[in-house]
């Protein structure tokens, strides 16, 4: 991870959970970060309480802004970045189905080609998703080369942006002139501190149960790739490192999910908080469940990360859990003065040790 240290990082989304923690991580790293949002997407959020505004630049554009962003992407001219900027639930783009297409398939455009114009070399990783791929719910794992394709329109959205990446990577960026190196990452279901988005399993119980509330889940039976937030974040990193190195994987997708063995129901996940978290209570509401389409099985392949990238992810299902609620545990014991940046970062070093003692590759780079 020495490869960051001093160099300039753009991370779009990163007021999002998964971009307040990657700006983090890059941050402690030793990068100058820059962080591009249209807005602060919940209250509170992962973002404010780690003060990150204090420790990146922090920058205010929609990506459907097009030439705002082109200003913006030449002024920075980083050495990195992170596409992580979208319309990211599900739900809501049943709700607002053109702002999610439109925010996600022509923000990403829109990023491609601000690195068009920029005359430096630089190594980009756009962040779709998992769901992304036509899901016919079969038990084993999606490869990176299986069809794409969305029932929902969030689903649908990341399948056009793929379109857009693969365009112009051959379009524009594949000459050996061209000065993009561009990767596409696709990771399973994320969990993790800090995580407050409506209608998600895991922010949904946290603020139901500091009630003492009862949760309502609609799909206790559905099977996901939980993993926690840092696992995906590490392969996006070890995916920049290896791009910055060498072409070999320019435009390639990887997966970035949980070993196959921990493909687990909801009803499992709650369960296993229950170990961190007291007077769980919660209602099986899936008969009462809205027409819209959700998918009761996902599943990832990961080998080609391990074999391009030597990437694995190095959690198991309980630490992936515990991690979760340690977290969401100390926020509400020491609101309002706790120190959450701290603890962030003091598990970011956990998991990176404990990458480390398993000899996981990209904790060593």
């Amino acid at each position: 991870m020495r490869k960051f240290n001093g160099s300039k990082v753009l991370v779009t989304g990163h007021t999002g959970f998964k971009g307040s923690w990657l700006s983090l991580w890059l941050k402690s790293l030793g990068a100058e970060v820059s962080g591009v949002s249209f807005d602060i997407p919940t209250d509170p959020s992962h973002f404010q309480v780690t003060k990150l505004h204090h420790l990146v630049n922090d920058y205010r554009l929609d990506i459907r802004n097009r030439e705002g962003l082109k200003d913006l992407v030449k002024s920075i001219k980083p050495d990195f970045v992170f596409h992580l900027a979208a319309q990211a639930l599900v739900y809501e783009s049943y709700q607002n189905p053109l702002d999610t297409i439109e925010t996600n398939v022509i923000g990403t455009a829109n990023l491609l080609d601000s690195l068009r114009m920029l005359e430096k070399e630089v190594t980009a990783v756009i962040i779709t998703s998992d769901k992304a791929y036509d899901n016919v719910e079969w038990v084993w794992g999606y490869r990176e080369d299986d069809r794409l394709g969305g029932k929902d329109p969030y689903s649908a959205s990341k399948g056009m942006a793929e379109l857009a990446i693969k365009s112009y990577v051959n379009s524009f960026f594949n000459s050996p002139e061209s000065k993009v190196t561009i990767g596409i990452a696709r990771a399973g279901n994320v969990i993790g501190g800090g995580d407050w988005a409506d209608n998600r399993i895991v922010p949904d119980c946290m603020k139901s149960w500091s009630r003492n509330k009862v949760v309502d889940i609609r799909s206790p039976y559905a099977t996901r790739p939980w993993q926690h937030v840092l696992e995906p974040l590490s392969g996006y990193l070890a995916l920049a490192i290896n791009l910055s190195q060498s072409r070999e994987n320019h435009g390639e997708a990887y997966n970035f999910g949980p070993t196959a063995n921990q493909n687990h129901s909801v009803k499992e996940l709650i369960e296993s908080m229950t170990d961190y978290w007291q007077n769980v209570r919660w209602n099986d509401v899936s008969k009462l469940d809205s027409i819209y389409h959700e998918a009761s099985l996902l599943k990832l392949n990961c080998d080609k990360a391990l074999f391009d990238l030597n990437w694995t992810p190095t959690l198991s299902f309980d630490d992936t859990v515990r991690f979760t609620i340690q977290w969401y545990k100390y926020y509400f014991e020491n609101i309002p003065d706790n120190n959450i940046h701290d603890l962030t970062i003091s598990q970011i070093n956990e998991y990176t040790n404990l990458a480390k003692a398993k000899g996981v590759q990209w904790a060593l780079l």
